[in-house]
């Protein structure tokens, strides 16, 4: 029989923790050694995977990074594997959060008693010791970190025509123009069928504007069919961009109807024209030094495993700790993904109604979920439970560390357009290029994303740095992974992972090239939130 020392196999989070993380496989018949106490692993515990600490009655909660992950589904004994078959939400905490007094009174108890409660804030560098970044500087004083052309659909009906333009301008025009990072066709599947004015013609709406008037978009095309509710006049004026059908100025935005035009090729034959112009417009914008506090990161984690909120996530949200004393800001997401831990938020809200939007942001999903026969505390994939994380609450526990220390400074609903610096919330699906997208059409101009499993999501106009949780899945991947969180599981400390990792959002906001644009991806990502009925 082999003994090792507890740290050597495995991790512990919190001396009060009811479960270790597995470094390594583990064996059955490894006895672990912590505290002078000896622990025989029961049964064989993957990679990632927990291993119980103490004997646990059926119903009583499991601690991990200190916090409650879920409950027994039946005994589990010092040394078992703990997963799905015997650890759960709860059945006991299931029909409370059901119960609207439940509810109200466990939301008046966190705004009352906690409400704020850490919302501590390191003091911010004097401007003489903020760092800078080399960007493109828009006339309205937004700094982009990409200088691109976009066309952009306002139906689903213009896609294919949308995509001709943009790949004709790359083929036929785009080498002409070395200041132009490139031309990019964000193509959706709405624009019509849907009520006019309402939730989800709003969004797109949101999505678009966000997309045309993009610090990292110099210029943008807008093309319609001529006959859809989400109109290219009626989106413009909503937004209150220019159209115009022929580019002359900045602050312009060049609308083109198929219907107005002659059919689809009259109309591709006019893009090709008028985005020359745009490119033109575009390649006159240089990269000049500007302050870190023109950055805005939005934060994202996919395919994540349990080693995401030992690794990857909590080294991220301590390099946007740092980003944040230099004046930039950083941009939490994903409601699905913090729910069981929203309290810590609200801990550190700066105001009670930051609190209470958060709140509000929660509540909306539980009735939303329900209304479609599902349970937000479904949220963990496959994936994430191969890769050793049980119960959105432990997801959650683990993603919520994205968002570093600071005071939580704003909440904003989808897609809304990003105005405080500091540390923001904003409301998005946990799925990646939903969610991705609704930050940057806020305003990221840079997108920083976790993973344990692989997500190889790459999405322009913001570049899209990748941190692998741990070595195996960066030396596999290398052609995808940007940073290798694992190496804290070998020591590094957080803290020097995290400078790394602020010194490569740097790096690429300055024009280094992720891997993702090295391989030319980040179109088909583009995905806005359809929340409501297709009519």
């Amino acid at each position: 029989m082999m003994y090792y020392p507890l740290e050597e196999k495995a991790i512990l989070l919190r001396e009060e923790d009811d479960v270790a993380v597995a470094k390594q496989k583990l064996e059955a018949g490894t006895v672990l050694v912590h505290q002078g106490k000896e622990l025989c692993v029961l049964q064989e515990v993957p990679p990632g995977h927990k291993v119980a600490l103490r004997d646990i009655e059926e119903g009583a909660s499991v601690r991990k990074y200190g916090q409650v992950i879920g409950f027994a589904a039946r005994r589990i004994r010092a040394g078992d594997w703990v997963h799905t078959h015997n650890l759960a939400v709860g059945q006991l905490e299931q029909e409370a959060l059901r119960n609207k007094q439940a509810l109200i009174e466990h939301r008046n108890s966190l705004l009352s008693r906690e409400c704020g409660a850490e919302a501590r804030a390191e003091e911010p560098y004097p401007p003489e010791q903020r760092r800078t970044f080399l960007g493109f500087v828009r006339p309205n004083g937004r700094v982009g970190t990409r200088n691109y052309v976009a066309v952009v659909s306002t139906v689903n009906c213009s896609a294919g025509a949308v995509r001709a333009i943009a790949q004709r301008l790359k083929d036929e025009a785009l080498g002409r123009f070395p200041n132009v990072d490139g031309v990019f066709a964000a193509t959706h599947k709405g624009g019509c069928g849907t009520a006019a004015g309402g939730t989800d013609h709003r969004i797109l709406q949101r999505v678009l504007a966000g997309f045309i008037e993009h610090p990292n978009v110099a210029a943008a095309m807008l093309v319609g069919l001529g006959c859809e509710v989400n109109g290219a006049a009626a989106l413009c004026k909503s937004a209150g961009l220019a159209p115009v059908g022929s580019f002359e100025c900045p602050g312009e935005v060049v609308v083109l109807n198929i219907q107005e035009c002659g059919g689809v090729q009259k109309t591709i034959e006019r893009g090709l024209k008028e985005g020359v112009k745009l490119l033109e417009y575009a390649d006159g914008f240089k990269r000049t030094p500007a302050p870190a506090s023109g950055l805005v990161v939005a934060t994202n984690c996919g395919g994540s495993d349990a080693y995401s909120g030992i690794t990857a996530n909590p080294a991220l949200g301590m390099a946007g700790d740092e980003l944040v004393r230099h004046g930039g800001t950083w941009v939490l997401g994903e409601t699905t993904e913090i729910y069981g831990a929203e309290h810590l938020l609200v801990r550190r809200a700066a105001s009670r109604e930051v609190a209470e939007k958060l709140l509000d942001l929660i509540e909306w999903w539980k009735r939303y979920t329900s209304a479609l026969g599902a349970e937000i505390d479904n949220n963990p994939s496959p994936g994430n439970k191969e890769g050793g994380i049980t119960t959105i609450y432990e997801k959650s526990l683990g993603a919520v560390t994205k968002g570093g220390s600071t005071p939580l400074m704003a909440v904003y609903d989808y897609a809304e357009r990003i105005r405080r610096s500091g540390l923001c919330f904003m409301d998005t699906p946990g799925f990646d290029p939903v969610s991705v997208t609704g930050m940057v059409a806020g305003g990221c101009n840079v997108v920083a994303f976790t993973t344990g499993r692989g997500s190889c999501l790459g999405f322009k106009p913001a570049p899209c740095i990748k941190i692998a949780s741990n070595t195996p899945l960066y030396e596999a991947m290398k052609d995808d992974m940007d940073v290798d969180a694992g190496v804290i599981l070998s020591g590094v400390s957080i803290r020097d992972v995290a400078l790394y990792i602020f010194e490569e959002i740097l790096a690429v906001a300055s024009g280094k090239r992720t891997k993702s644009e090295l391989q030319d991806l980040g179109e088909e990502e583009f995905a806005p939130w359809v929340v409501g009925p297709v009519l």
